[in-house]
């Protein structure tokens, strides 16, 4: 992806306190994501970063979800992430893959609406992960595949 001298680019970036190698490792196996970079608290030039303990932690990462970047932390390493008030879309143009990637997503997660036919989409459902991030799984409606 190429931007011009002035786009403005938004990313998620996604703070897991403490499971972020988890859920790297979880995403890449469920989503096909592919990581592109992973720096430990240890790895940093700035001894002061690192809280004793967390030296194994990720300081920060990215990883792509097809043609997307996601960063991600282990930021205070609490133990307790909290994702409110937003949800990542995976909009697919096969309702077998968004069968199967939302089967993956809620295993040992919480569906908080199954996957059905709607006014908009063939196939429209929500879950959040293990991780607790919430996501809507999108089938696009036939016209627009």
């Amino acid at each position: 992806m190429t931007t011009e001298k002035n786009d403005i680019l938004v990313q998620p970036y996604l703070f897991f306190d403490g499971r972020c190698a988890e859920a790297i490792e979880f995403y890449t196996a469920t989503l096909g994501a592919k990581l592109e970079m992973l720096m430990c608290f240890k790895d940093s030039p700035d001894p002061t970063a690192c809280a004793p303990g967390a030296e194994n932690k990720v300081m920060h990462a990215s990883f792509r979800i097809g043609t997307h970047t996601v960063m991600a932390s282990d930021g205070r390493c609490a133990g307790q992430p909290n994702f409110q008030g937003f949800s990542l879309s995976l909009t697919l143009a096969e309702e077998a893959e968004a069968d199967r990637l939302f089967a993956a997503l809620a295993k040992n997660g919480q569906v908080q609406m199954p996957l059905a036919k709607t006014f908009f989409s063939p196939r429209f459902g929500m879950v959040a992960d293990r991780f607790g991030v919430s996501w809507m799984i999108l089938v696009r409606p036939e016209e627009t595949k």
